[in-house]
């Protein structure tokens, strides 16, 4: 049997452009997705009429119940989990003193909690087969702070430090845990900004230019075809962050 692999967030933007990627590739994909049933139900088809196929599972991987249903799905039909994509994710552009506790509770559960309840489910299984791999979305913003984002911030940052921590845990079960942490992208979430303003953030990039999400899908594919890098977190933004 191919590889599993499991992507939160899977029916938009980054996440859709990975299940697209890895489907074609031969992987065996468990798309999630939890409001965008419409969009999940298309990337399915959109990949039935090219010869492939892909489950597509809805689930608020927030919540606990619902993150364990999603595993277990996974594991009564394939019997594994070989590599888990934690994508699942929402943001929020506001100044922070208008950031209230539900805005808090939301964005870190979504983007924080996801990836710690999501993990320790499928790690189990991982340590039984001696081998997995984990590569967690985090953002440009979790490594330096983004204005006008900071629970977003807040919440991305806890997911590389997850990650780094994590891979010292799990390596000596051959399991590898990575971040990729991308720029600007263009997709759904940062529809919130201008032509102009994109433009402006485009003289901001060394590489003049605003990245996309086969990017991002391109840099998963190697995580998954490498087998020696472990606890990182990997920066795709043209240069517009270096550190």
């Amino acid at each position: 049997m191919s590889e599993v692999v499991i992507i939160t967030g899977a029916s938009r933007g980054i996440g859709r452009e990975i299940a697209k990627r890895l489907a074609i590739k031969g992987l065996t994909v468990v798309a999630n997705y939890n409001k965008s049933e419409k969009e999940a139900k298309e990337l399915r088809k959109e990949l039935e009429e090219k010869g492939f196929v892909i489950d597509i599972v809805k689930a608020d991987v927030s919540k606990r119940e619902e993150a364990k249903e999603l595993v277990k799905f996974t594991l009564d039909k394939y019997g594994k989990i070989d590599i888990l994509i934690n994508n699942a994710g929402i943001s929020e552009y506001k100044l922070f003193t208008d950031e209230t506790d539900e805005d808090w509770n939301k964005i870190i559960n979504t983007n924080l909690y996801s990836v710690f309840a999501m993990s320790q489910e499928v790690i189990p299984n991982m340590i039984h087969n001696k081998k997995g791999l984990i590569i967690n979305m985090s953002s440009a913003w979790g490594v330096v702070g983004g204005s006008l984002e900071v629970i977003y911030s807040v919440s991305k940052a806890g997911v590389d430090g997850l990650t780094k921590a994590l891979a010292k845990e799990l390596g000596p079960s051959n399991i590898r845990v990575n971040s990729i942490a991308p720029g600007m992208i263009y997709t759904k979430m940062n529809s919130k900004f201008t032509k102009e303003e994109l433009e402006e953030i485009k003289e901001e990039i060394p590489l003049g230019k605003i990245g996309d999400t086969t990017d991002v899908a391109k840099c998963v594919d190697w995580l998954i075809e490498d087998k020696y890098t472990t606890g990182q977190v990997i920066s795709i933004n043209g240069g517009w962050i270096i550190t």
